[in-house]
């Protein structure tokens, strides 16, 4: 019985029965460690333990399975903005509040930008649908994705008198756009070699300038 057991420790690795969360994760650890062109099917089952046929009742293709990574890094990503709106307190002063919600929603977007390259590379590696409802698979606990949170944050800036309303159609693409040049930029462009703190204080200045533009 033991030797039988020991001929198939793969088995081990999804002995609860959740076979397509294993691949997920196997799916996970692979965007992290070389972005979505290491996301292969054929090595996602060997991680996870099983022959390459047994993942096809779970993810009939290659794609299926970049498919469901990218979203869960855009649900990493969104969670991690999160993280940063949660440390800010509310004040009395709403303009000032709404502001800092920005802030946070950028700082959030560069600081997983540097700490995970290879799931924010995955993350926008395919097209993807801006409108529409939510989806739970790429957002955080709040139910939004990266762009709601910072559709959410711009709609703070309306609220509390600091963004013109005429001014706030098709501002996250703005803000967006903005944010997301510099984040490659650093990840696989020329400001690779700066120095994180030097990183931290471009980061910080382009986010004066996307408040400042937007208002």
């Amino acid at each position: 019985m033991t030797r039988s057991r020991a001929a198939t420790p793969r088995r081990s690795t999804y002995r609860h029965g959740d076979l397509s969360r294993a691949l997920l994760d196997a799916g996970v650890e692979l965007a992290r460690g070389g972005g979505p062109d290491a996301v292969v099917l054929r090595e996602a089952t060997r991680r996870a333990g099983v022959v390459p046929n047994a993942a096809y009742r779970h993810y009939a293709s290659r794609h299926e399975l970049l498919q469901a990574v990218r979203s869960a890094a855009l649900s990493a990503l969104a969670v991690a903005i999160e993280a940063e709106l949660a440390g800010l307190r509310p004040g009395k002063n709403a303009a000032d509040f709404a502001r800092a919600s920005l802030r946070a929603v950028g700082t959030g977007y560069l600081r997983f930008a540097q700490a995970e390259p290879g799931l924010f590379r995955t993350a926008f590696s395919v097209p993807d649908e801006l409108g529409g409802a939510a989806v739970a698979e790429k957002a955080g606990s709040s139910g939004l994705n990266p762009f709601q949170l910072l559709g959410a944050a711009l709609d703070k800036l309306v609220d509390a008198g600091v963004l013109p309303r005429a001014r706030r159609l098709g501002a996250e693409f703005l803000a967006w756009s903005a944010v997301h040049g510099l984040a490659m930029l650093i990840i696989d462009g020329p400001l690779r070699g700066l120095s994180p703190p030097a990183q931290r204080a471009v980061g910080q200045r382009l986010l004066d300038m996307v408040e400042k533009g937007l208002s």
